[in-house]
C-alpha cells in the first residue's frame, strides 16, 4: 500500500500543467477508485446532434451504474480537458463551433492555439495515460484502410496502441477497414488482441463476425483486469485490446449495414475523400443508406463496450488500484541517465 501511495504521489508530480482534471476524476484516481476514459471524436464526428450528446450523457451513466467514474476526454482553451460538463458535452456536440479532430499529431497544435478538440482513440488513449488512467472505452479502433499498400493509410491509432499503456474496449475495427491488416499490424506493434466472451473470433464493429481469430479469447472481466496487471508488472509500456462482440440483438441489421459500406466505399473513392475525413463521412453515408439502423447499432455497441470497461476498470482497482496498469515505468528527469549505451549486434 505504502509502494503503491508513492507511486501515486510521483505520478501527480509527473502530471503535465496542461491536464485539467475535474474534481470527481481526481478524488477518484487519489483514491485508487476505478475510472473509465471516454473519447469525444464520437460526439463531434461520429453522430448528428442530438443523439451524439445524449449518447455521450447515457454512456456516462453506464460507466458510473457499472462502478467506474467516467472521464470523458477533450481539449478545450489550450487545456487537456479530463472529465467533461454537461455544457462542455453540448460545445462538441451541437455543431455551433468548429472541433477539431485530434490524434496524438495533432494535439500540440490545437492546445497551442486554443482549439476546441475532440480526441480520437490514439487523443483519448495520450491523455488517458498522462492522466493515470488505465482503461478506455470507445466504439472501435482504427486500423489499417483498404488500399493501403498504395496509399500508405494506416491509423494513428495501432501505432499509440503499440506505445501507450492503456487498455482500449471496443467492438473490434471498423468494418470499412482491411482487417486482416490491421490484425497483422497491431502483432507487429507487440499489442495483445482481446475477444471478449464465448468466441474468440474477432468482431468486426457492425457484425459479430469477421472470419477473423483474435490471438486471445477471455470470458470475465477479471481475467481481463489481470492481463494488464500482469502487463505492467512485465514492464510492458503497450496497449491492449478487448474486442467485445456487439449485443446480438443489435447485430441483426449487419448484412444491410455491410451493403452500404460498401456503397459508401465506392462513393468515398469517387470523391476522393482521405485520410481523417474518410470515417465521419463513410459513417454519415452509411447511416444514410440504412435509414437510421447503423446509428442504432452504433449506439448500442458504445453502451456495451462502456459497461464491459467499467467492470474491468473495477477489476483492475480491486487488484491494487486502477492505476496499476498505465503508469508502470513512465519516464521522469530523474530517472534519466547520462551513462553511455552500447549496442552489439
Amino acid at each position: 500500500a505504502e509502494l503503491s501511495q508513492r507511486r501515486l504521489l510521483s505520478s501527480a508530480r509527473k502530471q503535465s500543467p496542461l491536464l485539467n482534471i475535474a474534481p470527481r476524476v481526481r478524488e477518484a484516481l487519489s483514491n485508487g477508485e476505478p475510472v473509465v476514459a471516454l473519447e469525444s471524436t464520437i460526439i463531434s464526428h461520429g453522430m448528428p446532434y442530438p443523439q451524439n450528446v445524449e449518447t455521450a450523457r447515457e454512456v456516462e451513466q453506464i460507466v458510473a451504474a457499472s462502478g467506474s467514474i467516467p472521464a470523458t476526454i477533450a481539449l478545450i482553451d489550450g487545456r487537456i480537458h479530463v472529465g467533461l460538463s454537461d455544457g462542455d458535452l453540448l460545445r462538441l456536440g451541437n455543431g455551433r463551433e468548429t472541433v477539431v479532430k485530434a490524434s496524438r499529431r495533432d494535439m500540440a497544435a490545437v492546445l497551442s492555439q486554443r482549439l476546441l478538440g475532440a480526441t480520437t482513440v490514439s487523443g483519448t488513449m495520450l491523455a488517458a495515460h498522462m492522466a493515470g488512467i488505465s482503461v478506455f472505452a470507445t466504439g472501435g479502433i482504427g486500423g489499417v484502410h483498404r488500399g493501403a499498400e498504395d496509399t500508405m493509410d494506416v491509423s494513428a491509432d495501432l501505432t499509440e496502441l503499440g506505445r501507450t499503456p492503456v487498455a482500449v474496449v471496443c467492438a473490434g475495427a471498423k468494418s470499412i477497414l482491411d482487417l486482416p491488416k490491421t490484425l497483422e499490424y497491431l502483432e507487429t506493434q507487440g499489442v495483445p488482441v482481446v475477444a471478449f466472451g464465448d468466441s474468440n473470433e474477432f468482431p468486426a464493429f457492425f457484425s459479430q463476425h469477421s472470419g477473423l481469430q483474435a490471438p486471445w479469447k477471455l470470458q470475465r472481466a477479471e481475467q481481463v483486469a489481470q492481463l494488464l496487471k500482469t502487463n505492467a508488472e512485465l514492464g510492458l509500456q503497450n496497449g491492449v485490446v478487448v474486442a467485445v462482440p456487439i449485443p446480438e440483438e443489435h447485430a441483426k441489421a449487419s448484412v444491410d449495414i455491410e451493403q452500404a459500406i460498401e456503397a459508401a466505399l465506392r462513393e468515398s473513392e469517387r470523391l476522393g475523400v482521405k485520410g481523417k475525413e474518410a470515417t465521419p463521412f463513410l459513417l454519415k453515408r452509411v447511416v444514410e443508406r440504412t435509414g437510421g439502423a447503423s446509428l442504432l447499432a452504433n449506439i448500442a455497441l458504445v453502451k456495451n463496450n462502456a459497461r464491459v470497461a467499467s467492470q474491468i476498470a473495477a477489476s483492475l482497482a480491486s487488484m491494487g488500484g486502477s492505476q496499476g496498469f498505465s503508469t508502470t515505468a513512465s519516464y521522469s528527469p530523474e530517472t534519466r541517465t547520462d551513462q553511455p549505451l552500447l549496442v552489439i549486434g
